[in-house]
This record gives structure tokens, sequence and C-alpha cells, in this order.
């Protein structure tokens, strides 16, 4: 007898006269199910990949303490008022949420103090508060830990000045730092100079959404195995003559000159432009793992994120909100969240006409559980800091989370109808955090929108 040989993967030949094969049925309420278990969000388990927050730190119109800054939220003040950094009288915007008496408080050396441009002074206090804050870190292995603070405009004030000494003194006025104080990635790198650390060191530039780009890519990092821990975030100091002049060109700014205290008015009628803030927003993201192994206070979790592009406008969001409500599913597929689960959201909501609405509609693409969730907009009380801006409002969205208190969104007189969700008005809430999105959005369509958690063994 001949032996019949197969191809592999080829099936055993069947009889012609062998009867049909009768299909199983499998009843509709077990196949229900399995699909339902197939496709039903998974969140990581794997203490190697779980990506937790350990440190937090930050510069901000209300100082340098993150305790205080959340406190100065709770209760509604506003960090709006009067521009005095330089003669802004021949302006149509003549406030922001500009930072006064800031104090490195002795975490820079006299020299470079004096030197540094603020987004780089921001960013290295910021960043050594958070460490700072992250327990011991005497064991951590240095070639592990990376930074990624990123910058929307980065030295705007050494550019301005030494753009000004060439054109009215000569090339030989302009600083020997010029060039490396302007750049984008000279925060994270000298932050790493200070902290020791050795593993991945770069900036992202994404305009207002930066912050949230350098979360998103850092807790990647730290999934793929390459890195124990990251500090990451943004820094912005633009309150500047042509940082001001230059938005009142794109005609985005608040002009409410008589009452800049309420000149940021996310999602009421009569907002009429965004107010500059500035500062610095800065995460020690760590894994699970290492975290626990150094014993470190573990504050909240981060889930997940994403990051996409609307390709639209160079300034204004997509009418359709596509790229915005696919950049949260994508979150909360990454973060393994179903929808429902989400019961607040710290919002872009910049006080823009046309930007304000487009995210609460994107919003409502996504989630139909509006009742239950609850949106805030921290730039309604410090303005909108551009690339620090997810940075300070991932300190804020977690604050909500640990505090159980949702600040409020101020200057709440006239709410848009179309908004249909509580938006925390004029008076701080409590809330027990579920899950929680913040979401930025920055010029050029960049979208972005990490995910946090209370942290649970």
């Amino acid at each position: 007898m001949n032996s019949l040989r197969l191809a592999p993967g080829n099936p055993l030949p069947i009889p012609q006269n062998a009867p049909p094969r009768r299909r199983r049925r499998i009843p509709a309420q077990i196949r229900s199910a399995a699909s339902s278990a197939a496709s039903a969000p998974k969140r990581e388990t794997d203490p190697k990949k779980r990506v937790v927050i350990t440190g937090m730190g930050l510069v901000s119109v209300f100082g340098n303490d993150v305790d205080g800054f959340y406190s100065r939220l709770l209760a509604g003040d506003s960090g709006v008022g009067p521009i005095d950094r330089f003669d802004a009288s021949k302006f149509p915007t003549r406030f922001a949420g500009q930072i006064h008496g800031f104090s490195t408080e002795g975490l820079i050396d006299g020299k470079n103090d004096r030197r540094l441009d603020d987004s780089l002074r921001y960013c290295l206090v910021s960043g050594k508060k958070a460490l700072l804050s992250a327990g011991d870190l005497s064991g951590v292995d240095k070639a592990r830990a990376g930074v990624l603070v990123g910058s929307g405009m980065g030295g705007l004030s050494v550019f301005s000045d030494n753009v000004q000494a060439l054109v009215e003194k000569g090339h030989r006025k302009i600083t020997p730092f010029f060039v490396p104080y302007i750049l984008t990635n000279m925060g994270a790198a000298l932050l790493a100079m200070d902290a020791g650390f050795m593993g991945p060191n770069y900036s992202i530039s994404t305009a207002c959404a930066t912050s949230n780009y350098c979360f998103y890519a850092s807790a990647n990092h730290i999934r793929r195995g390459e890195v124990d821990l990251m500090i990451a975030g943004g820094t912005e100091a633009a309150i500047l003559p042509i940082g001001i002049g230059g938005f009142v060109a794109c005609r985005a700014l608040s002009q409410r000159n008589d009452d800049p205290k309420t000149a940021s008015r996310p999602w009421d009628k009569d907002r009429d432009g965004f107010v500059m803030g500035e500062g610095a927003g800065v995460l020690v993201m760590e894994s699970l793992e290492h975290a626990m192994k150094r014993d470190a206070p573990i504050i909240a979790e981060y889930l997940g994120g994403a990051v996409n592009c609307d390709a639209y406008h160079m300034t204004d969001p997509r009418t359709d909100g596509l790229g915005v409500s696919t950049c949260i599913q994508k979150s909360l597929e990454d973060a393994g969240v179903a929808p429902e689960e989400v019961n607040y959201i710290n919002a872009h909501a910049t006080s823009t006409l046309a930007g304000d609405l487009a995210e609460v509609n994107a919003i409502k693409q996504v989630f139909k559980n509006q009742s239950e969730i609850k949106i805030n907009s921290t730039k309604s009380m410090i303005g909108h800091c551009l690339g620090a801006a997810g940075g300070l409002e991932a300190i804020a969205t977690v604050k909500a989370i640990t505090t159980g208190w949702l600040h409020p969104t101020i200057n709440q007189f006239n709410l848009e109808p179309a908004v249909e969700f509580d938006t925390v008005a004029n008076e701080k809430k409590q809330h027990q955090v579920n899950v929680a999105i913040s979401n930025s959005f920055g010029f050029g369509g960049h979208n972005s929108v990490v995910v946090f958690a209370p942290f649970k063994p």
C-alpha cells in the first residue's frame, strides 16, 4: 500500500462517497458573549509595562508648588493680569497669565540663573522638583533613565534679544549661547546633565500639543523595555513682544483689556480668543515594577494615549471633528478602557470661537454617557501655556484623581447650549474620578490625548 504524502498545511482528502459534513451550530447568545469578550478592552497587567506617575513638578503663575497650584485652581482664582514685563501699551492685547516673582529656589546655580532663557529655567526647576518628589532615586540605573521635555517656541527671549542686537549693533554682539539656548531640546539636555540620566533624551515640538506627545512617547519607551524611568512634560516662556505680537497677528488673543481676569471664557458665548500663559509641567513616569522595587510614592497610573493629525488647516480644527474623535478613541484603545469608564475630561478648551465647540462635538462622537462626564478648563484661570499647557493640565488631572475635587471652569456666564456637559462652572465640585483623559491640540492639526486613572495594585 502506497503511503499518502501531503504538502504542509494541506488537509486530508475527503472520499467522494463520504456523507456531507454537518456544520455545528453555535447558539446566538454564546456567539454574542464570545464576541463581546474578544472585543472588551483589557488594561495592561504586566508590571514591566504598566506606567505609573511617581513625581510631579511645575512652574506656574500660581507658584512652583504642586499643592499650592491646585489649591488656587480649586479656589477659582485667576492668574491673568496686565503685562508689566515690557511696555504693552500699543498692543491690542495688554494682559496675560504672566509669572511674577519667579524664583529658582536655589535649584540653578547663580551664573546660569542669570543667563538662561526663561523656558530653560522653568524646565530645570519643574524637572528638579518632580525628581525631588519622586522618592529615593539613588539606586536608579542612569543609563536606563531618560528625559523628554519639549517646547513649542523654544528660547524666544534669547532669540528676540539677539536678533535685535544683530540689527542694532552687529554680529559681534550676539551671545555665544544664542544657538544652544534657542533650541527646543536644550531644556531636556540640561536637565539630563544635572540628573546624570543617560537614556533617551530629545524634545518634541508640536505646538500646544507638545507635553502630551512627550508623555505618550515616554510611556512607549518604558513599555518597550528601553528605560525604567522618564522625566516628561513641556516648558514655555513666550510672553514677550514678539510672542504676543505674533498671536495678535493671528487674531487669536482676547482683547478684553478692561477686565482681563474674565477674559479666558471657555465655552462661553461671549468668548473672544485665548489668553497667553507660561510655565512648565513635568511628570516622573516609570514602570510599575521599577517603582515598586524602589518603594516609590505612586501617585496615579498612566493607562495610555494617542497622537494623530487633522491634515486639514494650519490653525483651524476640522469642522467634522474626525481627527480629535479618532485620537480620543485610539487613546482609549491603547489604555484598554471603554468609553463608559471615563467620567472626567480635562479639555483643551482655549476660549477660541471655533476650537471650543469643535472639541465638544468630537467628544460627543465618542462618549454617549454625557450626563456622567464632567469636563473643565484649566486655561480659564492660568491662560494657555502653549507647549507647557498639557504638562500643567496633566498635573491638574492627576490632582483631581488624588483629591476627589475638580477645579471649576471660571468665567462661565452664558454657556454655549451645544456643550451639554457639566463644565464645573465657577465652583469646584467633588467627583470620584474613575478614568480621566486630558486633551491637547496644536497648530498644524496636531492632536494628543492621554489617559490617567487612580493606581490600583
